[in-house]
């Protein structure tokens, strides 16, 4: 969550005269460089902000609005045949995804650190590996907000003005990781963003500040309330979300988009303010739902909330209120599509029996996902220690409950630098957790 790599590969391609290397950009919108690719190379439109200089056998489609590489079949040896490359927009049905009319199961991971890589090799490396444990979906970040320009970054603000970044070490480095996506042929990117917005919004310790950067800049107050509730600061977020959800909206490959992460982070301080800190919570998340439907249509709107219930005589605080949201108000949202939570029993200081703690959590996510006839997937989770003892028990949870899916925080890859970014929760290819849950991919793909 703190990582920033430089982006000096990708500068280096941008307004210079001679020839594009493979993966740097060669034409689109604002763009001022070479539109010349080295030989063997083909510049391909990615959108209209992003060509790419591919090799002419490159699987990744000639136009962003015609293409999609993601299927709901794995590519591990406990596959059979795949299915064929996609046009189509994931969907949902009751308390499924479907993809051209089949089931497509979300199952995989987060890796928030993928757009912050500055080596396009180590971004297909990540990809590759998440599609050789059959994962199906990736949970990253869609945002970096920055008062001087500094990595990957995708709004720069100066006083009360921002300024989106178009260029390679802003939102075409993000059209790279589209593209890496779709070259590994079974992921969908799901985009979340205040785009605090996967595929989110942060500037430091917390999730929270990414709406903290806004208010600051706005209003010059400390109070990150008046994100949910001052029109100005609404009416930039707003505009950011025309800058990113536009730029992607003819994008099949990016399955979903939700404007927040770990909403009960920024409802603490609700509670002191507002008299009723739920309903402030429900009534923004119904406005900038329908805002991002109303620009992309196409592709699915979730919350990114914790999936805390307003319980007030809850067995313990993640149910009874607290927190400032009520997911089952949430999930009711009309231009919310389906619903998510999370599960950190050790954060939440839950620890007396982990395991059990978070099988009964899933449990009765699953049975509120019945309830309201929308999918629920558990879209992060994690443990400190015994992660293979907990994550099988809690994956026979999820297969046995019916819960539609879950993203797992997080996996890991060996780049070129070395490991990517530990965070105590992070899992690599090889370590006996990444191969589990391989295994339950499977299990989650045939169960349906």
């Amino acid at each position: 969550m703190k990582y920033a790599l430089s982006a000096v590969a990708f500068a280096a391609s941008v307004g210079s005269a001679v020839a594009v290397a493979e993966w740097g950009q060669c034409g689109g919108i604002n763009y001022t460089g070479s539109t010349v690719c080295d030989a063997g190379l083909s510049c391909v439109v990615i959108n209209d902000w992003y060509y790419q200089c591919l090799k002419s056998t490159s699987t990744v489609a000639p136009t962003s609005t015609t293409s999609r590489v993601t299927t709901s079949t794995p590519t591990t040896t406990t596959t059979t045949t795949p299915n064929p490359a996609s046009t189509a927009y994931v969907k949902t049905s009751g308390q499924k995804f479907t993809l051209n009319g089949a089931l497509y199961t979300v199952v995989g991971s987060n890796a928030y650190w993928i757009p912050q890589l500055s080596n396009p090799a180590d971004i297909t490396t990540a990809f590759n590996d998440l599609k050789n444990a059959g994962f199906t979906t990736l949970r990253t970040w869609g945002f970096n907000e920055v008062t001087s320009p500094s990595g990957t970054y995708y709004q720069l603000w100066s006083g009360t003005t921002s300024t989106i970044n178009t260029g390679a070490d802003g939102l075409g480095r993000f059209d790279q990781v589209v593209a890496a996506a779709k070259a590994a042929s079974n992921l969908a990117a799901k985009c979340r963003n205040p785009f605090d917005c996967s595929f989110d919004q942060q500037l430091g310790r917390l999730w929270r500040n990414g709406l903290d950067v806004y208010v600051k800049q706005i209003k010059n107050s400390g109070n990150h309330d008046l994100f949910y509730t001052d029109a100005s600061v609404k009416a930039a977020f707003k505009r950011y979300i025309d800058a990113f959800v536009g730029r992607y909206k003819n994008e099949p490959t990016i399955m979903a988009c939700w404007p927040m992460n770990l909403v009960a982070e920024v409802a603490l301080e609700q509670r002191a303010v507002l008299a009723r800190p739920r309903l402030t919570i429900t009534a923004w998340a119904t406005e900038i739902s329908a805002y991002i439907k109303s620009i992309a249509p196409n592709q699915l709107v979730a919350l990114g909330d914790e999936g805390f219930y307003n319980h007030p005589n809850g067995p313990n605080y993640p149910y009874q209120g607290g927190e400032g949201v009520d997911f089952e108000a949430n999930l009711k949202i009309p231009t919310l599509d389906f619903g998510t939570f999370h599960s950190y029993p050790e954060h939440w200081g839950q620890s007396a029996n982990i395991t059990a703690w978070g099988v009964q959590w899933i449990l009765d996510h699953a049975a509120t996902q019945k309830a309201a006839n929308k999918p629920v997937i558990i879209e992060e989770f994690g443990v400190v220690d015994n992660k293979s003892a907990v994550y099988t028990q809690w994956w026979d949870a999820i297969l046995s409950s019916g819960l539609t899916g879950d993203l797992l925080w997080q996996a890991g890859s060996s780049l070129s630098f070395g490991l990517a970014h530990d965070d105590g929760y992070t899992i690599y290819p090889g370590e006996p957790e990444y191969t589990l849950q391989t295994t339950y991919a499977a299990k989650l793909k045939a169960r349906g």
